[in-house]
Order: structure tokens, then C-alpha cells, then sequence
């Protein structure tokens, strides 16, 4: 059967070969994503939008990729930035580390020794790495991934080949953390929850920058940081930390990556948990809010990582 071809069917087909119709094309193609924006809920009127109006205040012409968690069991209060994004965890994993180690423990009804004892407090008072690479081996992969998934932290991936420097973790995952360190769960038992809280809270004062920032002295205050340079994303910068009192019970994740410098990351954590502790608790007197004030020069010896781009 023969098939004819009218006029105006060849036009168009000559039009399309030519992109003559570009534009309709163009025009139907989806829009570039938007940036992320601070989302907040509260139960308590008017907090959510006071929260993301000054944390994006404090993001406002901040260099670097930025996620920033927030959540008061007091209020029923939420905050999220980028919740799902990715970075390279630096010594922030090292909270993770010692959970899994309890959480192994109770598996097998048994109480840390005494060198796993010293060696959870050098890693989360002092940020040691060697003792942190200890432990991971000790542990092994089964038991990390083990606990990730009794912990619900699906997004957390481990970094391999004993690099626990460069395991993968989100905001999302590292709030998960907090809430089973900071309420009864069947995960940790009461006395690791309790452990862990207590060296988070005896970190050395050279390392209680970040997220403790502003915090007000009727708050007490249990941190963990992290920070690492590589050739890709500049430095990473992390800090996550719990505060209970004052009628609140909350706690602060805050990621960076493409800092320029470490202090630079710091100062852009520092900027963001001011303004939350500043909108939970209130204070009347700036006296009170200099319990915890920034370093000059954070220091710590080297997470193992591979070359760069390994």
C-alpha cells in the first residue's frame, strides 16, 4: 500500500529536523532545581518561623555545602537543611563508633574492659584517631553495619578498607544518633546512653567549639566534632551536640563541606547554633551565653584517609 505525504506534514518534519521548534522544546524542559531551604515545625506558636528565619539569617552569604539538623522533645520542634546530603564524617563518626561497641557489649551481656574503657575515652575526650582505628578493627564491618541497622541510620555508609575518616553520614542519620543517645530505647541500654553522654560531655576545652556555641549555662552540654581537608570540598567541618535544661531537651547536627579553611567552618557552625540556642532559650544577660566561646585553632592529628581522590 502506498502512503502519501501531504505538504504540511513535510514542513513540519523538515521543521523539526532543522530545530526550528527549539524554543517550544526548551520551554518544556524542567526548571532548575531550587536551593534548599530551612524547614521548621514546632508545636509551640511561632517558633518554627522565628527558628528559620534566623538560621537562615545565619547561612546568609556563607560559603560551602551546609546541613543543619535540629530537634527539642520539649516544644515538639523540628529543623532541617539538606537532611539527606552527604559528607565525608571525619572524627563525627567516632560518636558511632562507641555506640556500636555498647550496643555489641549488651548484645553479649558484658561490660566494656578497662582498655576498651580508655580507649572510648581517648577517642571521644581527646578525638584520637589511633584509638579510634583500634576499635574499628575490633569491631569490623558486620558489627558497624549491625548496629547502623538496628539504629535506623539507613543513609550512614562506612568508609572501607579502614578509612572510618571517610564514612559516609547525613544530618538525617546523625539526629537518629542523638535521639537514641538522649531517650530510652531498645537499642543502647540506660548505662550506655548515660557513657556516652558523660564523655561527650568531658570533651577537652579545645574541642568544645561548634554547635555548643551560645549555649546558656543553664543548659548542659555534650559534643562531638569533626574536621578534615582534602583536595576535593575544601574542609569538612561538623559539629553535633545535645543540650538538656531550662525546660528543653535538644540536639544540634550541623555539616560542612568546601570550607576554605577549618575556622571558616567553625565560625559558619558557631553563626547557626547561636541563633537556635538563642531562639529556644532565651537569656536576659549576654554573661550567660560565654560558658562556651570559639577556639583560635582546633587541633588534631590527621584522620587516615587515602591519597587524594582514593
Amino acid at each position: 500500500m502506498t502512503h502519501r505525504t501531504t505538504r504540511r506534514a513535510r514542513v513540519i518534519a523538515g521543521a523539526l529536523g532543522a530545530g526550528l521548534l527549539l524554543p517550544f522544546v526548551a520551554a518544556a524542559a524542567p526548571a532548575a532545581a531550587a536551593t534548599p531551604q530551612v524547614s521548621c515545625t514546632s508545636g509551640r506558636a511561632g517558633l518554627a518561623e522565628k527558628l528559620r528565619r534566623d538560621i537562615t539569617a545565619a547561612l546568609a552569604n556563607r560559603n560551602g555545602t551546609i546541613a543543619v539538623g535540629l530537634y527539642d522533645r520539649a516544644t515538639g520542634t523540628t529543623c532541617t537543611l539538606r537532611g539527606s546530603t552527604a559528607f565525608d564524617s571525619a572524627s563525627v563518626v567516632k560518636v558511632t563508633v562507641l555506640a556500636t561497641l555498647l550496643w555489641d557489649a549488651k548484645k553479649h551481656n558484658r561490660y566494656l574492659t578497662q582498655r576498651e574503657a580508655d580507649l572510648s575515652k581517648a577517642m571521644i575526650t581527646k578525638s584520637d584517631n589511633t584509638a579510634t582505628s583500634t576499635l574499628w578493627r575490633q569491631l569490623g564491618m558486620t558489627k558497624i553495619k549491625g548496629f547502623l541497622t538496628a539504629a535506623g541510620m539507613t543513609q550512614t555508609k562506612p568508609g572501607a578498607n579502614g578509612y572510618w575518616g571517610l564514612t559516609q553520614i547525613t544530618v538525617q542519620d546523625e539526629q537518629k544518633l542523638l535521639k537514641l543517645v538522649t531517650a530510652k530505647n531498645s537499642v543502647l541500654s540506660d548505662n550506655s546512653r548515660a557513657y556516652i553522654l558523660k564523655l561527650m560531655g568531658q570533651v577537652v576545652s579545645s574541642q568544645r567549639w561548634g554547635t555548643p556555641a551560645g549555649a546558656p549555662s543553664t543548659v548542659s552540654v555534650h559534643v562531638k566534632n569533626g574536621w578534615l581537608s582534602r583536595a576535593t570540598y575544601g574542609w569538612r567541618v561538623h559539629s553535633i551536640g545535645t543540650f538538656k535544661g531550662a525546660g528543653h531537651d535538644y540536639m544540634i547536627s550541623v555539616l560542612t563541606h568546601g570550607n576554605s579553611t577549618m575556622n571558616y567552618g567553625v565560625t559558619t557552625i558557631q553563626g547557626i547554633a547561636k541563633a537556635i540556642h538563642k531562639d529556644l532559650v532565651p537569656v536576659t544577660s549576654s554573661a550567660s551565653t560565654q560558658r562556651y566561646v570559639p577556639t583560635d585553632q582546633p587541633r588534631e592529628a590527621s584522620v587516615p584517609v587515602p591519597p587524594a581522590g582514593g
